[in-house]
């Protein structure tokens, strides 16, 4: 038996195999979780709906988390197919390309707006959506990166997006604590998926990761989901509302 045995879970933002989300889903499943996914767009629903049932998925369900009438959509079918729900990853963010490259100071209106609400609000969304669902307590989990802290190069208002990010995983947390429920984040190192390659000069990101953190290498998907089952689980019980580094140590050095 699994640590996360027949444990509910909802993971939302899986792109394709090589996203963080899915080396969480793959350790959850390892664990005994069952698995819901959602996808955005016919596009992204041919990435992920073999993905998800290659892991049996339970559920596979449209979301646009920037639409509160799919979020009640999606939360419906949560309810259909389980009845409730145990643990809940959020691993969304999205910012427009133009807006991550060049100076922040030249940040739209619009294009703050759309960082923050995909990336930031829909954890609030999701989380009071889950809520009423996790009658026994439950996990939330969501995903983070130090330019929420320290400024990297054309990362720009996606790190003000992780930091509301963080901000609003606090504020849950001491919401739905009475409820037996944990919120909590993970800040991995730089990893290539979907959406790092939208960051220009990435790839030069992981080279100098690599030479500088104190274990000498880059992470992986599997390093973030083993420590995402931790939270999940038992070894979790006592930890909520912490930004937690999965990053080979890059984030204590000072240069």
């Amino acid at each position: 038996m699994g640590s996360l045995a027949a444990k509910r879970a909802l993971v939302i933002g899986v792109a394709n195999e090589r996203s963080i989300a899915w080396g969480i889903s793959q350790a959850l499943h390892r664990e005994g979780a069952r698995l819901g996914f959602t996808f955005l767009g016919e596009t992204l629903e041919r990435r992920v709906r073999p993905l998800a049932e290659s892991l049996g998925a339970d559920l596979i369900s449209p979301c646009d988390v920037t639409d509160d009438a799919q979020i009640d959509a999606l939360f419906a079918e949560v309810d259909r197919v389980w009845g409730g729900l145990d643990v809940l990853i959020h691993a969304v963010a999205f910012a427009n390309r133009d807006d991550l490259s060049g100076r922040f100071v030249d940040t739209g209106r619009d294009g703050f707006r759309l960082a923050l609400d995909v990336s930031a609000y829909s954890l609030v969304a999701v989380t009071r959506a889950a809520e009423p669902r996790m009658k026994d307590g439950g996990t939330v989990l969501t995903l983070t990166f130090a330019g929420s802290e320290r400024v990297f190069p054309n990362y720009n208002v996606m790190g003000v997006a992780k930091a509301a990010l963080e901000a609003s995983m606090r504020y849950l947390a001491a919401d739905v604590g009475p409820s037996g429920i944990r919120v909590n984040a993970i800040s991995a190192g730089p990893i290539k998926t979907l959406s790092a390659a939208g960051i220009h000069g990435f790839r030069e990101m992981l080279h100098v990761a690599e030479a500088r953190a104190p274990l000498r290498r880059n992470v992986s998907q599997g390093d973030v989901g083993e420590l995402a089952v931790a939270l999940c689980g038992p070894a979790g019980a006592g930890v909520t509302g912490q930004v937690l580094y999965v990053d080979a140590g890059l984030s204590i050095l000072g240069v």
